[in-house]
């Protein structure tokens, strides 16, 4: 595992008391929607257009993420087809100077570019 992360950043947020389960620990659903913004901005970005996210593979959590806690959405194109594109989002979070970010999850996205109908559009290259 890298002691750094991967990709660009592209979302960047706190973690808020209303994100929380019932034993303090941020929802794991709430870090995958904050994945799946920072994915789609970055696929936004690529394609020119809207995306549709359409799959979420190879996910799992390593680190509980507490109030306070600022997560980084890190992403990296892994590829880029006619339609879709599969971006691999990390997950880093710290709570303040006194420890080093650490990886929170990491996963595969992949959007498909969409029109304003919702209908599968291509990429220009």
């Amino acid at each position: 595992m890298s002691k750094t992360p991967e990709g660009i950043l592209s979302l960047q947020t706190i973690a808020m008391p209303a994100d929380t389960n019932w034993s303090g620990n941020v929802f794991g659903g709430w870090i995958v929607s904050q994945m799946d913004l920072a994915g789609a901005i970055h696929a936004e970005r690529l394609s020119q257009g809207r995306c549709a996210t359409i799959a979420i593979n190879e996910m799992s959590f390593l680190v509980p993420v507490k109030v306070g806690d600022v997560i980084s959405c890190y992403t990296k194109i892994l590829k880029v087809g006619n339609t879709s594109i599969q971006i691999q989002i990390e997950v880093w979070d710290s709570h303040d100077s006194s420890r080093e970010a650490r990886r929170v999850t990491a996963g595969i996205f992949t959007f498909v570019a969409i029109d304003g109908d919702g209908h599968k559009r291509i990429i220009a290259k």
